[in-house]
């Protein structure tokens, strides 16, 4: 029972000092003069002014509240080292245990870094997850907080937290532990291709190691060379970018015997690689109504560096004019293709035909040029099935078809073959999803025979129209009409020239994404996605391994002719190997090198100083005791400004809130008692002033 008083008076406040403050006065002078009767004058005022007052004696029935304990769980990805996550699991259920037996305390468990987000995953957060529970309770009623981590807080304050309630940390992970990881100190996000990029990296050790590590180096999952690295020391490293994109720069050290985990034993760099300008030799045979698409087009990309001469003049043409007169520039070509022809990553020859211009053994260079590695587009006209065609020149040899000699001079729409709709080059081209396609007619295709490589397009009388073909390391692209003018001009609504030209031109130099089979896969969020382009129907499952060795299948989706996608949420930030047939990738999932492998030694040494500032403990789970291996200690309610832990015991305070529940009245001046007192008084008062 609560007991307490109240007044409940029966008249307002200001109205009940206007009646009491004169007879208080009154009685306050009798009594000073010591006139006979004051006393009895004073006890009938004091009757009366309890009478207005009402006291009213109150008795509450009250619940006492509940102090809250919040217990913060490390689910993170370092507390799956190890026996760490049956150490956690075994101290979560002893704690919720131990304070079940106490019927004042409101256990809260909140457990944190398991989520699919990344961001829950790169860092182990634990102060955030702990204001959050508590943030809707007052500070009276908190009891108190228990943490079960590795130690490796990355949201640590540095000396008291916002937290005014006894804090204890419970350490799981062995006292003695050590461990070996490799970071990268200076890692530029940019390359260019082909060329050398600096970098620097360092290895780390717990131990008091200082020896030489051998540390592999792989550029997109392909070793490339062996580095000697001192313990402690920034080393340089140089590679070379090789692709244009991302590319993945991989350094492993080997796991050393009795070390923690090998997880840390990798850093990975993301770099993008930047092509140097692309050098094209655009040759025009003679001037015709398609030769400033090609100049435009290629003109237009910033990243080309383009050479072009036409032929205006055959050296047969004789006409006397002096030689001084005939062009600004000579056509060199010495110089071009025998002395830099490798210099070029592309060669165009656009409708040109064998006139002498070239001596005869130039031909077989730009074949070997093509063989070992080059890449050469022929835009075909008329000339090509004439009888100056370069067909019959050493050039034969890099090419993907023979001309029959025959000109089909008819009206067609250049259509996808089956092929061409899943070839990177030709898929999903503007307009090509309609029957006829919405664009522009052509009115030429030049006969072939013989024909190697793809055929991705077909032109009139379905003949082929344009040919991708592989010679040796090299590739050749063959267009077997000079109408594509048309599409640039706008003809019938013209056509997507510039996606189709720039899409020949950057496979035939190898531009990784318009390969025909190629797997990628890139990490969005906890997302790890999977692309696979091919030209089979089905590419089967993909097989993947993640960073801690496990393995995973994934099936593959048809998107678009040629596009099979899969993704997998997954749960570890790192490295996947990503496999499907003969191809394979590497992704990198979660942000690179994420503070939460930046050192996976557990520790207490983080969690002390805002423990200890709250009057709280840390100390570690390992122990013999039966329960999971681990010790717990006791758990004591404690008041409010004691002692919270001892050596073997952690406290929680109480509180000393509660809730109303009922509330009862009794009046103390009310009814027939209250009526008698107040008649004793004034007649006592009465008699006596008789007197």
């Amino acid at each position: 029972m609560n007991w307490s008083l109240s007044f409940d008076p029966l008249l307002s406040w200001p109205l009940l000092a206007a009646v009491v403050v004169p007879l208080a006065l009154l009685a306050l002078v009798g009594l000073w003069l010591r006139q006979r009767g004051a006393l009895f004058r004073t006890a009938a005022l004091v009757a009366l002014a309890a009478a207005l007052l009402n006291p009213v004696l109150l008795d509450e029935e009250r619940e006492p509240l509940q102090s809250v304990v919040a217990v913060v769980v490390d689910r993170s990805q370092s507390q799956d080292i190890g026996e760490r996550s049956q150490q956690t699991d075994a101290a979560l259920a002893g704690i919720k245990e131990r304070l079940a037996r106490f019927k004042q305390f409101d256990v809260r468990v909140v457990e944190t870094g398991n989520a699919g987000a990344a961001g829950d995953r790169t860092e182990t957060r634990l102060f955030s997850a702990l204001e959050s529970t508590v943030r809707d309770v007052p500070p009276s009623r908190i009891a108190g907080a228990v943490m079960i981590t590795d130690g490796q807080v990355h949201d640590a304050p540095g000396a008291a937290p916002e937290f005014h309630a006894p804090l204890h940390a419970l350490i799981t992970g062995d006292e003695n532990e050590k461990d070996r990881r490799i970071r990268f100190e200076k890692a530029p996000r940019f390359g260019i291709v082909g060329k050398p990029l600096d970098l620097t990296y360092r290895v780390i050790t717990t131990d008091r190691q200082s020896g030489p590590v051998d540390v592999r180096v792989s550029v997109n999952g392909e070793q490339v060379s062996v580095e000697r690295a001192f313990v402690g020391q920034e080393m340089p490293l140089q590679v070379t970018i090789p692709n244009a994109g991302r590319n993945i720069v991989e350094l492993a050290i080997p796991k050393e015997e009795g070390e923690l985990t090998e997880t840390n034993n990798r850093a990975i760099a993301l770099v993008d690689g930047i092509r140097e300008n692309l050098r094209v030799l655009l040759v025009s045979g003679e001037p015709h109504a398609g030769e400033r698409t090609w100049r435009n087009l290629l003109k237009s990309d910033a990243s080309v560096d383009l050479v072009h001469f036409t032929i205006l003049r055959p050296p047969e043409k004789q006409d006397g004019t002096p030689i001084n007169e005939l062009s600004l520039i000579a056509f060199p070509t010495r110089e071009l293709f025998v002395e830099k022809i490798s210099e070029f990553d592309l060669i165009i020859f656009d409708r040109y035909q064998h006139r002498d211009v070239l001596p005869i053994l130039y031909y077989d260079y730009i074949a070997e040029y093509v063989e070992n590695g080059g890449a050469l587009l022929i835009a075909a006209g008329p000339e090509y099935a004439g009888e100056s065609t370069i067909a019959n020149t050493p050039l034969m040899a890099a090419l993907p078809a023979m001309p029959t000699g025959q000109v089909i001079d008819k009206a067609f729409y250049p259509r996808l073959t089956e092929l061409g709709q899943r070839h990177p080059v030709t898929r999903g081209l503007d307009g090509s999803g309609s029957e006829p396609p919405h664009w522009g007619r052509w009115f030429r295709t030049i006969g072939i025979e013989n024909t190697e490589g793809e055929v991705v397009m077909k032109g009139a009388d379905d003949q082929p129209l344009l040919l991708l073909d592989r010679k040796g390391e090299g590739r050749v692209g063959m267009l077997l009409s000079d109408q594509g003018w048309l599409w640039a001009r706008g003809y019938e609504g013209g056509g997507p020239h510039v996606q189709l030209y720039r899409r020949m031109a950057h496979w035939l130099m190898k531009e990784p994404e318009l390969e025909k089979e190629r797997l990628t896969a890139d990490g969005r969020g906890m997302v790890l996605e999977i692309r696979r382009q091919t030209m089979s129907d089905d590419p089967g499952a993909t097989q993947i391994i993640t960073p801690s060795g496990k393995t995973l299948t994934v099936k593959l989706e048809k998107s678009e002719p040629g596009v099979f996608l899969g993704s997998v949420e997954v749960k570890e930030i790192g490295l996947y190997q990503v496999g499907n047939g003969n191809l394979s990738a590497l992704a990198h999932v979660g942000p690179v090198n994420a503070p939460e492998f930046a050192d996976v030694v557990s520790t207490p040494d983080k969690l002390r100083p805002p423990a200890e500032a709250v009057g709280g403990s840390v100390r570690r789970l390992a122990g013999a005791s039966l329960t999971g291996g681990i010790t717990l200690p006791s758990l004591v309610p404690v008041r409010s400004g004691g002692e919270a832990a001892g050596s073997d015991w952690i406290g929680f305070r109480t509180t000393d809130d509660s809730v109303l529940k009922a509330v009862s009245q009794v009046p103390l001046f009310g009814g027939f008692l209250g009526l008698g007192l107040l008649l004793l008084a004034l007649g006592s008062m009465w008699y006596r002033e008789g007197r």
